[in-house]
C-alpha cells in the first residue's frame, strides 16, 4: 500500500519558521553581549550617550560611562578603578595614567572645543572678550562659576583665560569653584551665578542659559579631548574606542558642537 503524501506546510506555518529562526538567531549575539566601563569628562555627557546608543545598536555591546572631572577619574584609574576607556578634557590627565602605566595603548586626540562666558538666558547683555575687559564688573557683586581651577580642565583653561586677558587679579576671590563643568554650568542655568566658564558645547546643551562671549583661542591651551585604553580593555572596549572615532560618531560629536582636534 503506498505511504500517504506528507501535506506541505502551509505559507503562514513557512513565515512563522521563518520568524521563529531569525528571532532564535538575534539571541545568540544578546547572550554574548559584553559590558565595559568608560570613564569621560563630564561636558561629553549627552554626546558620549548618543554614540554609546549607536554602538550598542550596531555590536550589542554596551558601554557603561561614568561622567565626572578628568582630575577625579584620573586618579580613580591610579588607585585601580575598572575602567577600560578614559576620555579627559584635556591631555595632561591621560599623561598622568601613562606615567602611573595604566595604558594600553597611544592615545588618540579626540575632539576639539571652545571656551566661552555664559550667563542666564533672560539677563545680561554680550560681551566682548578682549585684553583688559571688566569681567568683575560684569558679575555686579555676584559670583563667578567655574570648575575648581587648581586641577579640573575647565577651570584650568579658565584660569589660563583670565591671566592671559590680565582679568584673573579682579575676579579669582569672587568664584565659586565647583566639582566639573557641568556644576558650573547648573549654577548659572538655575541663576545662582551671573556669569559662568563652560565649554560651548555644554551652553548648547543647556536651553537656560546663553553665550555671552567667546575666549580667543589664543588665550589659552588648546582644548583637546584624549582617549586612551587602559589596562585590561577586552576587545570591546577596543572596538568601542575604535568607534568613537569612526564617521558615525564623528557626526554626532559634530551636532553636539565639537570640533576636530
Amino acid at each position: 500500500m503506498p505511504a500517504p503524501r506528507r501535506s506541505r506546510p502551509s505559507s503562514a506555518a513557512r513565515a512563522a519558521a521563518a520568524f521563529i529562526a531569525v528571532f532564535l538567531g538575534t539571541l545568540a549575539p544578546l547572550a554574548h553581549a559584553a559590558t565595559f566601563l568608560v570613564f569621560a569628562a563630564a561636558s561629553l555627557k549627552e554626546s558620549l550617550d548618543e554614540v554609546a546608543g549607536a554602538f550598542r545598536a550596531a555590536t550589542g555591546d554596551e558601554a557603561r560611562v561614568a561622567y565626572g572631572a578628568s582630575s577625579a577619574l584620573a586618579r580613580q584609574v591610579e588607585a585601580g578603578a575598572p575602567a577600560q576607556v578614559f576620555i579627559s578634557a584635556d591631555l595632561g590627565w591621560i599623561a598622568y595614567v601613562e606615567a602611573r602605566h595604566r595604558t594600553a595603548a597611544p592615545r588618540v586626540n579626540l575632539l576639539a572645543n571652545e571656551l566661552v562666558l555664559i550667563a542666564p538666558s533672560k539677563s545680561a547683555p554680550r560681551l566682548r572678550i578682549a585684553p583688559g575687559f571688566d569681567l568683575a564688573a560684569a558679575l555686579h557683586g555676584g559670583r563667578l562659576a567655574v570648575a575648581d581651577p587648581r586641577a579640573v580642565p575647565a577651570g584650568k583653561y579658565a584660569r589660563a583665560a583670565l591671566e592671559s586677558l590680565g582679568a584673573w587679579k579682579a575676579v579669582e576671590n569672587r568664584l565659586a569653584p565647583v566639582a566639573d563643568v557641568r556644576a558650573a554650568l547648573a549654577l548659572v542655568a538655575r541663576g545662582e551665578a551671573p556669569l559662568g566658564i563652560v565649554y560651548r558645547t555644554d551652553a548648547l546643551a543647556e536651553p537656560r542659559v546663553r553665550v555671552v562671549g567667546t575666549f580667543p583661542d589664543s588665550s589659552h591651551p588648546p582644548i583637546v579631548y584624549g582617549m586612551v585604553l587602559l589596562q585590561g580593555a577586552t576587545p570591546a572596549a577596543r572596538a568601542f574606542a575604535r568607534f568613537a572615532t569612526s564617521e558615525p560618531a564623528r557626526a554626532i560629536w559634530a551636532r553636539h558642537g565639537f570640533r576636530e582636534p
